[in-house]
C-alpha cells in the first residue's frame, strides 16, 4: 500500500522528469514517432499503392498472415494489417523506453542533485523508496502509452477515413497490449533499471543499460516482417501475463536486496 508520503515522493519524480525539457523531450519524441509519423507513412503508402489479388495472396504465403483479417478491399486489407499486426510491435518500444528513461534518472538523479542523503534520512524504508520509485515510472509510463495509443487512433482513423472512405476496427490485441503486455514489461524494464542507477555515477550511463531491453522487440519485428512469427492473440495474452507476473517478482527480488550502503557508494 503506498502511503502519503511516498505519494509525495512520486509526484515529486514525476514533476522532475517533466520539468526536464531534455528528459522529457525524450519521452514525447519516441511516442510520437511510433504513433504519429510511422503509422501515418505506411497509411499513405498503402493508401496509394497499386496492388493485385495476387500481390494480396502472394503477402498471405509469405507472412502467413491469418485469413480472418483479409478483406474484399486491397486498401483497407493492407492497413488492417499493419494496424493490427505490425504498429503493436513497435508501440512495444513507448513503454519500455519511457519508463526506462524515467528509471534512469530516480536514484541517479537524487545523487547528482545531491537530495539522496535527504532521502534516505526521511521516514520512509529504503524498500518503500524503492517501491515509490518503480511506481512513478509505472505511472509516467501508463501515462504515454494511453496517450499515444489515443493520439494514433484519432490520427490513423483520421488518415484511413481519407483513403478509405470508413474507419476501420483495432483488433483485441490491442487491449491486451495495454492492459498486460505494456505493464508487464514496462515493470521489468524499471525493476531492472532502478537497480543499475542506484549503482551508475551519472544519467547517461544508467540509460545506456536500457539499450539492450528493446533488442527483444526489434527481433519480434524481424521476425515478423521475415515472417516466422505472428503474434496471436492468445500467444500475446499469455506472454502479457508472464511479463507482468516475472516484472512483479523481479521488483520485489530487487527492492530486498537493496540497501542504504549500496546506494551511497
Amino acid at each position: 500500500m503506498i502511503n502519503s508520503q511516498q505519494t509525495a515522493l512520486i509526484k515529486k519524480d514525476i514533476h522532475a522528469v517533466t520539468s526536464n525539457k531534455r528528459l522529457f523531450s525524450v519521452i514525447l519524441i519516441v511516442p510520437l514517432f511510433m504513433t504519429v509519423i510511422l503509422p501515418s507513412i505506411f497509411i499513405i503508402i498503402a493508401g496509394r499503392s497499386e496492388l493485385s489479388s495476387s500481390d494480396i495472396q502472394d503477402l498471405i504465403t509469405a507472412f502467413g498472415i491469418p485469413e480472418h483479417i483479409f478483406g474484399t478491399d486491397l486498401r483497407e486489407f493492407i492497413i488492417k494489417m499493419i494496424m493490427n499486426e505490425v504498429i503493436p510491435l513497435f508501440f512495444l518500444m513507448i513503454p519500455i523506453l519511457t519508463s526506462t528513461t524515467m528509471a534512469a534518472s530516480s536514484f541517479i538523479g537524487e545523487k547528482e542533485k545531491r537530495t539522496l542523503e535527504t532521502l534516505l534520512l526521511s521516514p520512509l524504508s529504503i524498500r518503500q523508496i524503492f517501491d515509490a520509485k518503480v511506481v512513478a515510472s509505472m505511472v509516467l509510463s501508463m501515462l504515454v502509452s494511453f496517450g499515444s495509443f489515443i493520439l494514433m487512433v484519432l490520427f490513423t482513423q483520421t488518415l484511413i477515413y481519407i483513403f478509405i472512405g470508413r474507419f476501420i476496427s483495432m483488433g483485441w490485441n490491442w487491449l491486451i497490449l495495454l492492459l498486460l503486455v505494456s505493464p508487464g514489461m514496462s515493470l521489468i524494464a524499471i525493476a531492472f533499471i532502478v537497480r543499475g542507477s542506484a549503482k551508475a555515477q551519472s544519467v547517461e550511463e544508467s540509460q545506456q543499460r536500457s539499450a539492450f531491453l528493446v533488442l527483444p522487440i526489434l527481433l519480434l519485428i524481424i521476425m515478423q516482417f521475415s515472417g516466422l512469427q505472428i503474434l496471436s492473440v492468445w500467444v500475446m495474452f499469455a506472454g502479457g501475463l508472464i511479463c507482468l507476473i516475472s516484472g512483479y517478482l523481479f521488483s520485489r527480488r530487487i527492492s530486498l536486496r537493496f540497501s542504504y550502503e549500496k546506494l551511497l557508494l
